[in-house]
């Protein structure tokens, strides 16, 4: 080995060397370390979480009203992955949805919903699948739909009229109350 080789390995590890020492200065201006006695920590505690506020709901009557079918039928294509809209009734990750409105809760034969939705009684009127389509795990504790809802009131309504439409005999329109 040369010298001047050997020069350049000497001169690689004083260079290293002196970077190291210039990073380790400037970290320590930077964070100032120091020594913490126990009591100078405090943890915070963290409250329990309040429960969320549940929006109130427009009643459902007056956005029917003014309703777009297409709209909801627009709307209704983010379903379509889970749940047959057909009168076909083909029962798909979700039960079908054909004849839904004012159709008994948790009935699709051959379906396996989730207790909490067994548990559940009566049919599906409007102001119901508004709830609930609104806030699907909010509404029904412990439901398999694993869809976050649709939060924009008129949309919800667009959806529900369309989701109307999905039956040989579509139920009549609930009136808008006075």
């Amino acid at each position: 080995m040369s010298g001047i080789e050997i020069n350049k390995i000497a001169g690689a590890i004083l260079t290293a060397a002196l970077l190291a020492m210039v990073v380790g200065i400037l970290g320590d201006a930077l964070v100032q370390p120091g020594k913490h006695e126990a009591g100078d920590v405090q943890v915070a505690r963290q409250q329990p979480a309040a429960a969320p506020e549940s929006k109130e709901l427009p009643p459902i009557a007056p956005l029917l009203a003014k309703a777009d079918v297409e709209a909801g039928q627009r709307e209704a294509n983010k379903c379509k992955a889970c749940h047959d809209l057909t009168n076909a009734k083909a029962k798909k990750i979700g039960p079908p949805l054909w004849n839904i409105v004012m159709d008994e809760k948790a009935n699709a034969e051959g379906f396996a919903y989730s207790g909490a939705m067994q548990g559940m009684e009566g049919k599906w009127t409007y102001e119901d699948l508004n709830r609930f389509l609104a806030d699907p795990r909010g509404t029904v504790t412990g439901t398999k739909m694993v869809f976050a809802g649709v939060k924009n009131d008129q949309a919800r309504a667009n959806l529900i009229a369309y989701l109307r439409t999905l039956s040989e005999n579509p139920q009549p329109m609930p009136a808008a109350k006075k």
